[in-house]
């Protein structure tokens, strides 16, 4: 009995360490997206967008490498110039990326660069169109990061403020060709180049994040800040985009 409490206490005590160290956030966003999918129209769709982001980083100061993980979950409801015909948008981002840390500036500075792995999932919904209405969006991509923090002092309060880049080098992704339905590809089994490997060029994806951090307590502080998403993609005779401006505000929670 007792080395079943000591291994319980010792397990607590290992996930209570690993939370240390840590900076958790989180962030409701709210801005404009623009959206075009030619399987799906030529036209251009506009309207409003609302986000969910969770990031989790590493702020430890004595460790040269820390990780970044970032969830983001958006929905969009965009209408064509005449306001006559609807596209919905949903999806998902997750974000993971390894970080080396370089301390500048008698530790007022921070600067960081590494890689993010990106996954994609979402759909883009035709409201006015029976004939294949719904685009998938499934990707993968490796992104080059970078990110910069600098805290200063302003009317005897703390700041910190934050930019993040991310930068598309290769992945894959799922597409439809030119004129291919869902029904050749998922009920009739008729693959015609569905998953595409994808580069700067022919996806040229890019993220940015900047942020202001407020600290009102010595772990919690306030965060504004502007999203900036613009997912894009060229293949199989199809053009894709879907760019998101959001204007960011939550919390930040250091452990």
């Amino acid at each position: 009995m007792r080395s079943k409490i000591l291994a319980i206490v010792t397990l607590l005590a290992l996930s209570a360490s690993a939370q240390e160290g840590t900076r958790s956030v989180h962030l409701l966003g709210v801005g404009n997206t623009n959206i075009l999918d030619t399987y799906l129209s030529q036209e251009k769709y506009k309207g409003d967008g609302f986000t969910y982001l969770y990031i989790r980083e590493g702020a430890t100061p004595e460790k040269r490498w820390n990780n970044v993980i970032e969830h983001e979950l958006d929905f969009s409801t965009t209408e064509d110039r005449s306001k006559t015909t609807t596209e919905l948008e949903a999806g998902y981002n997750l974000y993971w990326g390894r970080y080396r840390q370089w301390r500048l500036l008698d530790d007022h500075l921070r600067l960081q660069a590494g890689g993010l792995i990106n996954g994609t999932l979402g759909i883009i919904y035709h409201t006015s169109s029976a004939n294949n209405p719904v685009q998938a969006r499934v990707a993968l991509n490796l992104m080059p990061s970078g990110i910069a923090t600098y805290d200063f002092r302003l009317w005897k309060q703390h700041f910190t403020a934050r930019y993040e880049l991310n930068v598309p080098l290769l992945g894959v992704m799922f597409s439809p060709n030119y004129g291919q339905s869902y029904y050749e590809i998922f009920s009739l089994g008729n693959y015609d180049h569905n998953v595409v490997p994808t580069t700067f060029v022919s996806a040229p994806t890019f993220r940015q994040q900047l942020t202001l951090d407020w600290q009102t307590g010595d772990r919690i502080a306030i965060r504004i800040g502007y999203l900036g998403n613009y997912q894009q993609a060229a293949v199989n005779n199809l053009k894709q985009h879907v760019y998101a401006n959001r204007f960011l505000i939550g919390i930040v929670v250091k452990r």
